[in-house]
């Protein structure tokens, strides 16, 4: 079974409260640094928190698939994007459990493409209104109250809650592909480096793929081991790779540089 709106708000629901003045915020942070980290940065109780607290949301709730993992807003951004997941509208009427995203540079005047300074997990929606919970809103976890296709709103990431059947028939697939294919060697040929900002990692060659819920994406400048090459349905090459020497996972070719 898939994970649902309902359970990524009521883990932001549960988190209300948790703050930095007593320190309760820390078990945000932890959540986010205990799991594979995006471009490896171990955030501090000191940084600003706002998408390592959605990030900790996801992770605390399986979601990491549908809700890219980042610190950094901007980043989180381009991973929606990358994941057909990014709402590029003002005015979209959100859901619950979607995020949201705000620029305090925004003048209020046409559609807002500045860079992201904030984010937050939409709770409610009303009439002319979204409630929405957010980290690091006055150094803690709490509720802000903002207008529909209001000023500030940057954009919208809409993960694919309604997914979750296709992801099993996928996975079923992928089971039955390996084996007619031949499972990949699992014997280091060379080492390579990610030429892309964020390179989705994934179960089998081929984009329609999930995503390794265990390392999603690994970013510019990462060093991985190259195993072997498998063609994909379309005919690319997509290289089996090795993460921290023990993730198994596919990434396209045209983003690994041999070193």
């Amino acid at each position: 079974m898939g994970v649902t709106r309902e359970q990524v708000v009521k883990q932001a629901q549960a988190w209300i409260g948790k703050n930095e003045k007593d320190g309760t915020h820390k078990e945000i942070i932890d959540i986010y640094n205990k799991a594979p980290k995006a471009r490896g940065y171990q955030v501090k109780y000191t940084d600003p928190w706002c998408a390592t607290f959605v990030s900790a949301v996801s992770i605390k709730c399986g979601a990491t698939d549908i809700i890219p993992t980042e610190c950094g807003c901007g980043q989180m951004v381009e991973l929606f994007k990358s994941l057909g997941e990014w709402v590029e509208d003002d005015n979209y009427k959100a859901s619950p459990g979607d995020i949201i995203f705000y620029d305090w540079q925004d003048s209020g005047k046409g559609d807002n493409t500045g860079s992201p300074d904030h984010v937050g997990i939409i709770e409610k929606v009303g009439s002319k209104n979204f409630t929405v919970i957010e980290g690091n809103k006055s150094d803690a976890v709490s509720r802000r109250t903002i207008a529909i296709g209001g000023k500030y709103i940057r954009g919208f990431g809409v993960p694919k809650y309604a997914g979750t059947a296709t992801k099993t028939t996928k996975a079923k697939t992928e089971k039955k592909e390996t084996a007619a294919s031949g499972a990949p060697s699992k014997t280091v040929k060379w080492k390579g480096v990610v030429t892309a900002t964020a390179l989705n990692v994934r179960s089998w060659a081929g984009k329609e793929n999930t995503r390794l819920k265990s390392y999603p994406v690994i970013y510019k400048g990462k060093v991985v081991e190259v195993c072997d090459t498998v063609k994909a349905s379309n005919g690319d090459a997509w290289y089996y790779i090795r993460i921290d020497g023990k993730v198994y996972g596919f990434v396209h070719s045209d983003y690994i540089k041999k070193q």
